[in-house]
């Protein structure tokens, strides 16, 4: 009884705080996907580490730490590094080109057939490594402790986020974010303690379990984390997710200004610390306690049902509910804003503001249902769906990940050679995704193909990511150098040629946060 009760307060909190803004929303599209940019530092830093933190963190990270240890850690603490990298080096460009997407930022700074590329990928991957994912661990969670089936929690999940997110835009996103954001963290926190201490704290946590668990550097023969991909593999990863991807980048465009979104991104990095000890541990915790119970996704639900007591697990499966719709409500606001600026206003250039946004509600609800439709097919890709989501990511971001870096860094590198790189570096991925799903859901031999399917992802998006740069490269510099007038006008048109603020406040940020977070993973080698 006590358990519905605070599960009914937080969904009255959050609807409160979603109509409120849903009420106070404008029709027009700066204000219905950007916020109207007028969002501070805090709120936007919350909003991101809440868009990341969703269920398959939570039933993801702890599974994998069940299975391997403090390895799969390594995710978070390079996010922080490339949240920095968002601050300083991207968020400057995007916001002095006013652009409502990424897509519409590579058409600025290359050409019409990179926005196209991106917008279809994008969609594509909200669709079969965000939406369907988040929903898929919700419905582990609510299984395990509700006994509902993962298709009906599914639709549920969707309805209830989906009522917010279509009327109130980004800014009932962004604030219902930040509500969420305490209370995904004072529940992580709060099953993290009671689990140390009925483990015996860290002392009896190592105790239990075999050393190599509290290593997050493996040697380069590890199957699942080679120090190579951990280091390198991780951060390729990374830049593609937080600093060019729609759903993570729109909230540092919805600031105020250049200081509020950098400082923002700085926020975020610096929680990034806390997942390794709140999501990460509790499936340590969970192998210890219970060996012959945890076999890996099921560590975190677990753990929830023997440790916690009524009240307390109403505040975990709140927690988790929280996690689940606020990063699903940031991705269905960010497919529906690419829909509407990258697809409906490209072809319909004269469409007023009010159209524009109800095509973006509309386009919510066509991602929503495809979304449930490939729910039913990810158990049979992965036992652990954080390696799933991982997986696939790393196979469509390095080339990403490659143009963009490339595109801020080198005002040299042409549109043609951008493209070329899209789609060739795009095709290698997917074809090693293809090979993964026959291999693993299908349990076809593939004879010669098999050594490729067992070499590590993360090593595999470094040596596409290389091979991309250098294609970017030798294509770039085998077309005619642009006129002067040329070069400058492209350059004011993405965003370029300007100077970099640089606050001594936000270098002190960086390097105290950077350097505790060295400290922790040499502690942890």
């Amino acid at each position: 009884m006590l358990d519905n009760v605070v599960i009914i307060a937080y969904f009255l909190v959050v609807f409160g705080i979603g109509i409120y803004h849903s009420r106070r929303q404008k029709e027009t599209t700066s204000e219905y996907f950007l916020a109207g940019h007028s969002i501070g530092w805090f709120a936007v830093g919350a909003s991101l580490f809440s868009t990341n933190i969703s269920s398959e963190h939570f039933i993801g990270l702890a599974g994998s730490g069940a299975s391997s240890g403090l390895a799969v850690g390594c995710y978070e603490w390079s996010a922080s590094f490339c949240l920095f990298i968002l601050g300083w080096l991207f968020v400057p460009y995007y916001l002095k080109s006013k652009v409502f997407t990424m897509p519409e930022f590579l058409e600025r700074r290359f050409d019409s057939r990179c926005r196209w590329y991106l917008t279809v990928v994008s969609l594509i991957a909200y669709v079969f490594t965000k939406i369907s994912v988040h929903l898929f661990a919700g419905a582990i969670l609510m299984r395990s402790v509700l006994g509902w089936d993962y298709m009906t929690t599914s639709i549920l999940l969707v309805v209830a986020t989906g009522i917010y997110t279509v009327t109130g835009g980004l800014k009932a996103v962004i604030y219902t974010d930040l509500f969420q954001s305490f209370v995904l963290i004072t529940g992580a926190v709060v099953l993290s303690g009671v689990g140390l201490y009925h483990v015996g704290g860290f002392t009896g946590l190592r105790a239990a379990l075999p050393p190599d668990f509290f290593h997050m550097i493996k040697p380069a023969s590890d199957p699942v984390y080679p120090w190579v991909g951990t280091i390198f593999g991780t951060m390729i990863l990374g830049i593609w997710y937080w600093c060019t991807d729609q759903s993570i980048v729109q909230k540092t465009l919805s600031a105020k200004d250049l200081e509020n979104a950098r400082k923002g991104s700085f926020f975020c990095a610096t929680l990034k610390i806390l997942p390794v000890f709140i999501l990460v541990l509790p499936g340590l915790i969970a192998k210890a306690l219970y060996p012959t119970v945890v076999t890996g996704d099921n560590a975190y639900p677990t753990l929830v049902l023997r440790l916690l007591p009524p009240g307390l697990v109403g505040l975990m499966v709140a927690a988790l509910l929280a996690a689940l719709m606020s990063a699903m409500s940031s991705v269905l606001n960010s497919c529906s804003t690419l829909i509407t600026m990258d697809i409906f206003r490209k072809t319909h250039p004269h469409a007023s503001e009010k159209r524009l946004v109800n095509v973006g509600r509309l386009a919510t609800g066509v991602i929503v249902v495809i979304s449930i439709m490939w729910v039913p097919l990810i158990k049979y890709l992965s036992n652990e769906i954080y390696q799933y989501l991982q997986s696939v990511q790393a196979y469509i971001g390095a080339p990403i990940t490659a143009t963009f870096l490339m595109g801020v860094l080198w005002k040299r590198a042409t549109a043609r050679a951008a493209f070329t790189t899209l789609v060739t570096g795009g095709l290698l991925g997917a074809g090693r995704f293809t090979l993964d799903v026959m291999h693993d859901a299908f349990k076809i031999d593939l004879g010669m193909w098999n050594a490729l399917v067992k070499f590590s992802f993360l090593n595999y998006s470094v040596l596409v990511f290389l091979f991309c740069v250098l294609l970017i490269v030798v294509m770039s510099l085998t077309e005619p150098i642009r006129s002067k007038a040329a070069e400058e006008k492209l350059t004011m048109n993405w965003g370029g040629g300007g100077k970099h603020i640089f606050d001594r406040t936000d270098v002190a940020w960086t390097g105290m946060v950077g350097t505790f977070i060295v400290g922790l993973w040499v502690h942890f080698s």
